[in-house]
């Protein structure tokens, strides 16, 4: 099989979450654990870092592994899903696997295929898994796809697991509860593993205690070691003073991800390099400063406040749930632009009268859908949202929307590209 041939059997020979939804979704770690034993358990030949949560798992990711690669740490990057080439998934120091080890990996595992039948993201995993021991990576940051407890990434044992945040996702794999999801995403919590907690509340901090003290894990709570004392935002960077809690002590970091969320993501990453330099890894203040600065050009991270153009400001956002769009409203405010137009498209599973409660009642609205089955149609998407007061119109191209919205905005204007990260990735100008 050639590259093409081989993503296209991938894509459409296997059950794909991204693509058709909860029909994908395998709730145990059989196949996953069955396939890397047919290729030699490679997940037990390098050191990991886990992390999951509703939102924010993908930029912590991105922040964390740019500071290991900064400290002189041969890096491997696993997250999913790609915006634009399926490769995005598997990275080792930014640079993402090499055509030919998809096409040799996939090939190599017909047979278990054929006789286990697993998902997309099963063979996924274990290709990762494969490919950083190949590679020979000093550590991996593995991102986890769905939950946590019965993952496909959950077969490993991690120097450190993280968990970034608890909100309302996937409801109908996780449950119907913030107890049931934070006791789902808990479950990557391991025995003896230390585990960072980015954000809690009340519902979720008992959950996560119970897990920790039932594994001996020794837990911390990002927001009770720092804080961030201040920041202020450009179009391509954020400034941010981090202060100790301990002694006030304060750092000024700035940060080539512009989004507000990332205010809460950098104490995530900062506590989890104080706990890994207490283990034995030597990352300096220096290295994180650099990888601060340049996590987009370490780690190739697109689509979290991503700016594409400045007159009019044209931003690409993966946010698709309650949370992620709370982040991106406020940022909206922040920005203070003449009128705001906002290209969206959502997948049919999203909570979506969530969402649209949310968004500004005087912004201008192009509904549009990603090319996937899961897509919600441009047509039900804009008059659900016309119930709530959103008005637009509707393109089926997603690239038709944008090329609407920049047509119609001034050069004084905001153009907010949003819903789901299938939407983002098909963004072209």
């Amino acid at each position: 099989m050639t590259y093409k041939e081989t993503l296209e059997f991938l894509f459409r020979a296997l059950p794909m979450f991204s693509r058709v939804g909860e029909s994908a979704y395998k709730k145990d770690l059989t196949n996953t654990l069955s396939l890397c034993e047919s290729i030699g358990n490679p997940q037990r030949k390098f050191k990991t870092i886990h992390i999951a949560g509703t939102n924010g798992k993908g930029s912590t990711s991105h922040m964390l592994a740019a500071v290991l690669q900064s400290a002189g740490y041969k890096t491997g990057l696993y997250t999913s899903p790609h915006l634009k080439d399926f490769r995005e998934r598997i990275k080792v120091n930014g640079e993402m696997c090499h055509e030919d080890f998809v096409i040799d990996f996939t090939q190599g595992i017909l047979p278990m295929i054929q006789e286990i039948q697993p998902s997309f993201f099963e063979i996924t995993v274990a290709m990762a898994f494969e490919y950083f021991a190949l590679q020979e990576v000093d550590i991996a940051i593995i991102e986890v796809g769905l939950g946590g407890r019965l993952d496909s990434t959950n077969i490993i044992t991690p120097e450190l697991s993280i968990i970034t945040n608890i909100g309302w996702d996937h409801m109908n794999l996780l449950g119907n509860s913030l107890e049931e999801i934070a006791f789902e995403k808990a479950g990557i919590i391991k025995k003896s593993i230390p585990v960072v907690i980015g954000e809690y509340n009340d519902i979720t901090r008992p959950i996560f205690e119970k897990r920790a003290l039932d594994e001996s894990a020794p837990i911390y709570w990002a927001s009770e070691e720092r804080w961030v004392s201040d920041f202020s935002i450009t179009a391509h960077h954020i400034d941010i003073t981090v202060a100790e809690k301990r002694n006030d002590e304060r750092q000024d970091f700035q940060l080539d991800l512009p989004g507000i969320y990332q205010t809460k993501n950098i104490l995530t990453v900062l506590t989890a390099v104080e706990i890994l330099n207490r283990g034995g890894w030597h990352i300096s203040q220096s290295s994180i400063h650099k990888a601060f600065a340049h996590v987009k050009k370490l780690t190739g991270l697109h689509g979290r406040w991503e700016v594409l153009k400045e007159k009019p400001l044209l931003v690409l956002d993966v946010a698709h749930n309650e949370d992620g769009i709370k982040q991106v409203v406020r940022q909206i405010e922040l920005v203070g632009a003449q009128e705001v137009h906002i290209v969206i498209g959502m997948v049919k599973d999203k909570e979506r009268n969530k969402v649209l409660d949310l968004l500004p009642k005087n912004a201008h609205y192009y509904f549009t859908k990603a090319p996937i089955p899961r897509a919600l149609d441009e047509q039900i998407l804009m008059q659900e949202a016309a119930q709530k007061n959103l008005h637009g119109t509707c393109y089926a191209r997603i690239n038709d929307a944008v090329k609407q919205a920049l047509y119609h905005a001034t050069e004084h204007d905001l153009i907010l590209v949003c819903g789901s990260v299938f939407v983002v990735g098909e963004v072209v100008i």
